[in-house]
């Protein structure tokens, strides 16, 4: 594993866009399908938990509910453990607690002790290595960085397909005892998907390196300056608002058929034909986000995908029949995977690679808070008016809003602001580098060719994206 360093990303190291990063992909992919379907496949469980312990279903649909909180809520502590430990650190001990929980659970004699370690301890586990993961994807793509991200956020549908079956296989021949534990081994994984994440090692040049080395130990643990960037403020804004809306129909609308009158195996089926259709959604949109002209103006393609969902909310609504929520599933599954596909690549191309560990945990720490507000406000709707036609009504108006404060907020506020400050920046790290070569011995081992290179690549280093009036958001 090495000694254990501040993981902010080498300066000057590039992309590798290749090569060892398809495994670091294959990991993020299984750490992605791990974190968003774990929560949903646990459900499988909570009828058998309602008999053991004498409890009802809100009490036990608490535990998907910790899961996720977990894994939003806790962003800041894992950017803070990033960037102090590095993250394959992390993401082997997140991987040893996501285990551990399930496994404790699996002992449990009452509903509380569950949540402490099915949903407090499994959740610490899942954060803990979702977020690093997403991390040293971003530094080991740059070109190919959009492809890699709905590559990787392929796993949430795959996952989902895949643990829901096998979590009611191991509950009729394991009991939910029994399937805990199977599943708390197959957590481990996550140690494995650790291991791939290997650091990128920064290029032993010359001794002009050592400056750039104390700068990186007086690193903050978590950098707040990213809410000086008014990009950032905005994605941040309308991904609370977002996520909102975006949660409420894959949860309502297996019960919107069953009111219907269909039975409940037809019902449980709209959710499958909504994954299948988000698997290869993601991938697609990942491939169109990486084309030369739309990638600068990706915040606009993450735009209309939010548009199109909120819109496919909307015309949901209006469903009175199976048919009906069938296209509606097909169309929310391409809209949903467009959004899954874009989000952190928008926010990637946002605060770059160095802010991005501490960008990404405050991010999850708002949409935390979103999440738990969401689902439970449509119930409440629900049960006043009886009707699932609103509570697809505000979801789109929701999803929508947030769309438009996205990109009205790029067009007039970012979009306009001009790119000297960025050019200023530029020149200034330029001359300082001309300084420190000037204070190089004449036996350094860096000659003037190697430098002349570096100062070409500068635009480009660590993955980022280069900055224009397009993509400042």
């Amino acid at each position: 594993m090495g000694a254990v360093v501040a993981d902010d990303g080498p300066s000057g190291v590039k992309a590798p866009d290749g090569g060892w990063g398809w495994a670091v992909l294959f990991g993020c992919f299984i750490i992605t399908g791990f974190s968003y379907a774990f929560p949903k496949a646990v459900s499988v469980f909570f009828k058998e938990l309602i008999r053991e312990f004498g409890i009802g279903y809100s009490d036990t649909a608490w535990i998907s509910s910790i899961l996720l909180a977990m894994l939003y809520g806790t962003g800041p502590l894992c950017s803070v453990c990033v960037n102090r430990f590095g993250c394959r650190p992390v993401m082997l001990v997140g991987g040893l607690f996501a285990s551990m929980g399930m496994v404790i659970a699996s002992f449990c004699t009452s509903i509380v002790q569950i949540y402490l370690t099915a949903g407090v301890i499994t959740g610490l586990g899942l954060a803990l290595n979702f977020q690093p993961s997403l991390i040293m994807l971003n530094r080991y793509f740059d070109k190919r960085r959009p492809l890699a991200n709905g590559l990787s956020a392929a796993g949430s549908p795959v996952f989902l397909c895949a643990l829901s079956p096998l979590g009611q296989i191991l509950q009729h021949e394991y009991g939910w005892r029994g399937g805990f534990l199977i599943l708390g081994g197959m957590l481990l994984n996550c140690c494995v998907c650790g291991a791939l994440m290997r650091p990128l090692e920064p290029p032993k040049t010359s001794e002009t390196t050592k400056e750039p080395s104390e700068k990186k130990a007086k690193k903050k643990l978590l950098d707040f300056s990213v809410f000086k960037d008014g990009g950032f403020i905005i994605y941040t804004l309308a991904a609370s608002i977002m996520v909102l809306g975006l949660f409420v129909p894959p949860v309502f609308v297996v019960s919107y058929a069953k009111d219907l009158g269909y039975q409940d195996t037809k019902a449980a089926f709209l959710l499958t034909i909504l994954g299948f259709i988000d698997i290869f959604a993601r991938p697609i949109c990942g491939m169109v986000a990486g084309l030369k002209w739309v990638r600068p103006r990706c915040v606009y393609l993450f735009s209309f995908a939010m548009i199109f969902n909120g819109f496919t909310d909307l015309m949901g609504s209006m469903s009175v029949d199976y048919a009906g929520l069938v296209v509606f599933c097909i169309f929310f599954g391409i809209s949903y995977g467009m959004v899954g596909a874009l989000q952190f690549e928008v926010l990637m191309a946002i605060v770059g690679t160095q802010k991005f560990s501490s960008a990404i945990g405050l991010v999850l720490l708002a949409e935390a808070m979103a999440v738990l507000i969401g689902p439970p406000s449509a119930g409440k709707l629900l049960d006043a008016t009886g009707r699932y036609m609103f509570v697809f009504i505000i979801a789109g108006i929701e999803v929508t809003t947030s769309a438009l404060v996205l990109a009205l907020g790029n067009f007039f506020c970012i979009r306009k602001k001009s790119e000297e400050p960025h050019a200023k920046e530029e020149a200034a790290e330029r001359e300082e580098l001309n300084k420190s070569e000037e204070k190089t011995p004449e036996d350094a081992k860096v000659d003037s060719v190697e430098v002349e290179q570096f100062l070409k690549d500068e635009p480009e280093k660590n993955g980022e994206v280069v900055t224009n009036p397009e993509t400042c958001v």
